[in-house]
């Protein structure tokens, strides 16, 4: 194999001499200034007097196998553009000619790091261990100017720099959606560019096993097939009848995996155990909880369906593992581990007698069981498992590494154990969670993450201290594929938010300036322009917040995002084409429509405010709602905003409660005369949330003393989604409105989520 790699290398020797003209035609749209291009950021880049100017005979001086290894791969990562330039390649300096070198330095073996020396003669970039040269590269691609003469040059100065974390990972789901190895690879490229070095490959789930086992090939002839798929979003619950699949050879992962390995990736693979395992057991029911059939998801969610904890079933997994294995030179098999359904567990007599005769306690303990023993097989082939932070109950396998995605708490609780984690929470990290508006958004699954708030995640928890952060080994960010069908889309939900991980996961924290990523984002999209990828354009529409007055006797609109916010034109309805430039917040007193446009892209959002008495007014709130749907905290409730359930619920209008009832005052400034309140409530059940089962209105002119007003049973079977319920009452004198809404309760029986509490979803409150 080595001499192979060797002869490879030699072979690709003829083509080195592009290297320097593809990387030219790559970049000769970024910005002419060096400084304000690079992403992610360097430690330190400073610029000194003069350039480094390409000519016709410049050269690529390359000593070392590695060298030429690092030239080929940055040549091989920009085919998307045309040659511009063509160089030598050469083993020693010719005089008269300016060249690039790079020299591996692995005797201070720090992972990442690179240097960069630019003079006007040469320029030497020194990786200092693996990956180093490489990253060097990227940078200085980056730092390219064209002054759009026809003289590419470098600013001459000098760079160090070094990953803030070892681990900087990067997830995609080939099972819900299978993409081809062509856009594997591609996907791969963007990583490179973006110095990231752990590729997470999900291959396997409920709705298709993508990957050859040759001991079990049924799990590809009919494992990585389903009858249809779900079309529209979950709660639509509508299918198409179009056979759906595909799977990858052992030769093709073999080619992806070398592939990443030039660009100093590395592939963690994820085989799913014990649950979300329906496609594999459509292929060998034997191996399940029950005496039946399976067939793999048409479906999104999560199911039922489980493996067996059978001696035959470890066989089964150990044998597959041992092929994965053998195909994955990493360190790291990703196991899954979560949203494992333990009903079939609790109705098997064989598990039961299993907990009892092991003395596990419980199905949590029999879950612990299972990862433990795949989890010493592992070890045993010289390898390590990680697992969903679900693999903390029961107890974790000892030498397993958790990926803490159902927020901070799992990657916490390893840290504290000492064990290693890998930050991926699913309000910072999930990238097919919204990006913008969903109203201006391609569909999606729900979830709201701007580019803003993946930028600003800290993946090092403030309630570790520093012996316990030693053990959090970087962030990680998550393609879910339910709603992303091609790789055009999957190309939107990443850029530019791989950006703003890349910068998470290398960038010093003191090095950080947003408004100047966001500078650096705009010359990056030019670059991606050239490269034909479809980027999301977001950042560029106007987004707004609105909030209370001094008096409380209107609200502000206060234009908070978009690229060119200090730009934003725009109008109310009454003030017919009059349209103006925005520098301060809106007052708004009355009903109104205001739009919202990007003069630089005409990118525009409108804002549809209308008032009752309550709209504006203060209001407290118990208890605070869900860290996930915060909105803009207890204003949301009376900004005179209402919220839609178009294309979905994923509006930063609702506020979100988990299990609980809430109780609200809202204080009208002054006594007023009121007759009704109206809450604004949502109800999907396929996503846990529920109706409330009763509110109620209390009245008072001191704020202590309190009389019931109303109270009102929440109708059931509304058809309506998005719903409101009025309490009418007669007319009162009064200033302070309190009102107490109580949660629907747990959830019924055949229903997602049975037996979990109910979600409680807020809207509007209207007082007149």
């Amino acid at each position: 194999m080595v001499n192979k790699k060797i002869a490879a290398l030699h072979m690709n020797n003829i083509s080195l001499r592009r290297i320097w003209g593809v990387v030219i035609a790559c970049f000769f749209i970024i910005s002419s200034y060096a400084q304000s291009s690079v992403i992610p950021q360097p430690n330190s880049l400073q610029l000194r007097d003069g350039y480094f100017t390409f000519t016709p005979t410049t050269a690529f001086l390359a000593t070392d196998m590695q060298s030429f290894q690092d030239a080929i791969t940055a040549r091989d990562m920009f085919l998307f553009c045309r040659t511009g330039l063509a160089m030598k390649t050469l083993k020693k300096p010719l005089p008269y000619t300016p060249y690039i070198e790079i020299r591996n330095d692995s005797a201070q073996a720090i992972a990442g790091a690179y240097s960069i020396d630019i003079l006007p003669e040469k320029i030497i970039v020194t990786g200092y261990g693996t990956g180093g040269a490489f990253y060097g590269l990227m940078t200085l691609m980056q730092m390219i100017e064209n002054p759009f003469s026809g003289v590419y040059r470098i600013p001459c100065g000098h760079v160090e720099d070094q990953p803030r974390f070892d681990y900087r990972g990067m997830h995609l789901d080939c099972s819900r959606h299978f993409f081809e190895v062509d856009f594997v690879k591609k996907y791969i490229d963007y990583l490179a560019l973006y110095k990231m070095n752990t590729f997470h490959w999900h291959l396997t789930d409920d709705q298709g096993w993508r990957i050859e086992i040759k001991k079990y090939p049924k799990l590809t002839t009919m494992g990585a097939w389903r009858a249809g798929t779900m079309t529209g979003h979950y709660r639509d619950q509508t299918y198409d009848t179009i056979p759906y699949g595909g799977y990858y050879t052992q030769e093709q992962i073999k080619e992806v995996v070398q592939y990443a390995a030039m660009r100093h990736i590395t592939i963690i693979p994820e085989i799913e155990m014990p649950g979300h395992c329906l496609a594999a057991l459509a292929a060998y029911p034997e191996f399940g909880c029950k005496d039946t059939t399976y067939s793999t998801a048409m479906g999104w969610g999560v199911f039922p369906d489980i493996f067996c904890p059978k001696e035959e079933t470890f066989t089964f997994l150990e044998n597959i593992l041992d092929e994965v294995m053998a195909l994955f030179p990493g360190a790291y098999i990703h196991i899954g581990g979560d949203e494992v359904e333990k009903t079939a567990w609790k109705e098997s007599a064989f598990c039961q007698q299993l907990i009892k005769e092991k003395q596990l306690g419980d199905e949590n303990g029999l879950q612990s069981y299972f990862i433990k023993r795949i989890s010493a097989y592992v070890n045993s082939k010289g390898k390590h498992i990680i697992g969903w932070d679900e693999i903390l109950d029961g107890g974790i396998a000892p030498d397993a590494t958790i990926m803490s995605w159902r927020g901070e708490e799992g990657g916490i609780a390893a840290a504290k154990a000492e064990h290693h984690a890998i930050m991926t929470p699913g309000d910072f990290c999930y990238f097919d969670h919204y990006q913008g508006d969903p109203l201006f958004e391609p569909l999606a699954i729900g979830g709201y993450i701007p580019l803003e708030k993946v930028y600003f995640y800290d993946p090092i928890p403030l309630a570790l201290k520093a012996d316990a952060a030693q053990y959090i080994l970087g962030a990680q960010a998550n393609m879910w594929t339910e709603y992303i069908t091609t790789p055009e889309q999957v190309e939107y939900m990443l850029f530019p938010r791989l950006m703003a991980l890349s910068e998470v996961d290398w960038s010093k924290k003191e090095n950080k300036n947003y408004d100047d990523f966001l500078r650096r984002v705009q010359v990056h999209m030019r670059m991606l322009d050239k490269m034909g990828t479809n980027y999301a354009k977001t950042i560029f529409r106007p987004a707004y917040s609105i909030l209370p007055t001094t008096d409380h006797t209107g609200v502000l609109l206060q234009i908070t995002a978009g690229v060119n916010a200090k730009d934003v034109l725009w109008f109310m309805s009454g003030t017919g084409s009059k349209e103006y430039k925005y520098s301060e917040p809106i007052l708004i007193r009355d009903d109104e429509n205001i739009k919202m446009q990007d003069p630089a892209t005409g990118t525009y959002v409108t804002a549809d405010i209308h008032f009752n008495k309550a709209t504006g007014k203060q209001i407290s709130l118990q208890p605070d709602p869900s860290k996930k749907y915060t909105a803009d905290g207890p204003f949301t409730l009376v900004n005179g905003i209402s919220a839609t359930t178009k294309p979905n619920w994923s509006s930063k209008q609702w506020l979100g409660f988990s299990g609980t009832d809430c109780e609200m005052i809202i204080d009208l400034g002054k006594t007023d005369t009121v007759h009704s309140v109206t809450i604004g409530y949502l109800e999907d059940k396929l996503s846990w949330i529920w109706r409330p089962a009763a509110f109620s209105v209390e009245l008072s002119n001191d704020g202590t003393s309190y009389a019931t007003a109303g109270e009102a049973q929440i109708p059931p079977d509304d058809p309506a989604s998005l719903r409101n319920t009025t309490i009418h009452f007669a007319p009162t004198a009064t200033q302070f409105v309190r009102i107490h809404i109580q949660y629907f309760g747990k959830i019924p029986a055949g229903n997602p989520g049975a037996e979990k509490p109910a979600w409680l979803f807020l809207d509007e409150i209207m007082v007149e």
